[in-house]
């Protein structure tokens, strides 16, 4: 992946979503309501309500699932600059954020990052 890619990974009943930040990390938002990482978190985060943007290895984040790069959003928004998207990205670490499945979840956290507009067609 290059810098500020979205990075898609499979799960059995969604996609979990982060931003790859390099040096093999990835940023993404994880359920806080479980305390799990992001690899073990199951559909009941539908029910959860707060997240935490934590920075981790894609490896540990994808653990024995598919991923792959997916900037599919390019072809219909104009990504930010690449030192844009890693400064935002990188100010989010730590912080818990509001969390829903439907509104604000770990798709339309990274696309907010990348395209200034948060985005989820999973959902749709």
């Amino acid at each position: 992946p290059q810098l500020g890619d979205l990075i898609e990974i499979d799960r059995r009943a969604y996609q979990h979503w982060a931003l790859y930040v390099g040096d093999g990390y990835v940023i993404n938002v994880t359920p806080v309501d479980e305390g799990a990482p992001s690899l073990l978190v199951s559909t009941t985060s539908v029910f959860t309500r707060k997240a935490k943007v934590k920075k981790q290895l894609l490896k540990e984040v994808v653990g024995d699932h598919k991923w792959r790069v997916n900037n599919k959003y390019d072809r219909s928004r104009v990504p930010r600059p690449v030192e844009e998207i890693i400064w935002r990205a990188e100010q989010w670490i730590d912080k818990e954020v509001d969390y829903d499945v439907l509104g604000s979840n770990c798709e339309h956290f990274v696309t907010e990052l990348r395209y200034g507009e948060a985005v989820s067609e999973q959902v749709s």
